[in-house]
């Protein structure tokens, strides 16, 4: 029984060692290509204003579409469209529609390792302290890529925060 004991904890730590990979590459990466999350939309090549609006109906927050010729593929799978969103000009969303390819999944999985799968939202996800990438179908002949970071998310909250405490201070 010991002498399987040291090979069992080796087969576990080697598990949490990969795991822990493959999160660290997700934080590492931060994003699509340059277009890195929590960094200001000025550094993004090819950005457009698309709208104004509220996340969640109470957050400012500002719409992007990205058309730059170092963004138009992924290897030879062609992007159809990208867009980001910011908070105080933050990006914390990347969107990326590709056109539906199984090799896009099989390279994620080999930079990521296997992805976890919400039955409910049919979506692959990736995820770590800081970011989450979600892979699903977009269309019929679409796939969709969606990062999303939550340190900004959460200065939008504390941001929130500040202005309710602003305003009882202010009385």
């Amino acid at each position: 029984m010991h002498i399987h004991y040291p090979a069992f904890l080796l087969l576990v730590l080697c598990g949490v060692c990969a795991y822990g990979q493959e999160t660290t590459e997700l934080e590492k990466r931060n994003g699509f290509k340059d277009i890195k999350l929590g960094m200001m939309i000025d550094s993004v090549k090819g950005y457009k204003l698309k709208k104004q609006f509220l996340e969640k109906d109470e957050f400012p927050a500002k719409l992007y579409t990205v058309e730059h010729p170092d963004y138009q593929r992924i290897g030879e799978v062609k992007v159809t469209k990208i867009e980001v969103k910011t908070y105080a000009d933050l990006i914390y969303e990347i969107s990326v529609i590709t056109d539906k390819d199984i090799r896009v999944m099989k390279a994620l999985e080999s930079i990521y390792g296997k992805s976890d799968y919400d039955l409910k939202k049919e979506t692959y996800f990736w995820k770590s302290d800081n970011i989450v990438l979600k892979f699903r179908s977009h269309s019929k002949n679409h796939l969709e890529l969606l990062y999303v970071y939550f340190p900004v998310i959460k200065k939008m909250k504390v941001d929130k925060n500040q202005k309710v405490d602003d305003i009882a201070n202010d009385f």
